[in-house]
């Protein structure tokens, strides 16, 4: 079951400059931040609110680091905004298979370690009416050894 969204992707060129205007524009504060080399990017985690389940929703800003990232490719193309809305769940494993099996497809075989070191899949954005469709399951206290 889906729970709440968790994020929304923003792809950005320069991360300074991005977290600089949704804190003075809006007073959203950075929550965290990382360097994730596996999809080559370097982020910040704006926490917007808390959500009934426990979890929390945010802006994930998306900066670049190497030009053959699918950020990079998509700014290219695209220009910076929105990226990917992602939807948070306590199982991703379940909740895209559940997904798969209604023909949509599943980008990944196998979640792998997001933001936060939640665990991520994506849907394909021509099965979701254009969007490109995260699913997130958040670590919980612990979990950062489990993956």
């Amino acid at each position: 079951m889906l729970t709440r969204i968790d994020h929304i992707g923003i792809a950005c060129r320069d991360l300074e400059a991005t977290v600089d205007f949704y804190s003075r524009t809006y007073g959203f504060q950075v929550f965290h931040t990382e360097v994730n080399q596996e999809q080559g990017v370097r982020e910040a985690m704006l926490r917007i609110n808390g959500t009934d389940d426990g979890g929390a929703s945010y802006l994930q800003l998306l900066e670049p680091i190497r030009e053959d990232s699918a950020v990079a490719k998509w700014l290219a193309k695209n220009g910076e905004g929105v990226h990917h809305i992602a939807f948070g769940t306590a199982d991703v494993d379940g909740e895209s298979e559940a997904i798969r099996d209604k023909g949509i497809r599943v980008l990944y075989d196998e979640p792998r370690r997001g933001s936060m070191d939640s665990r991520i899949t994506f849907l394909h954005p021509k099965d979701c009416h254009g969007v490109l469709t995260e699913l997130v399951t958040a670590a919980t206290p612990g979990d950062e050894d489990a993956h």
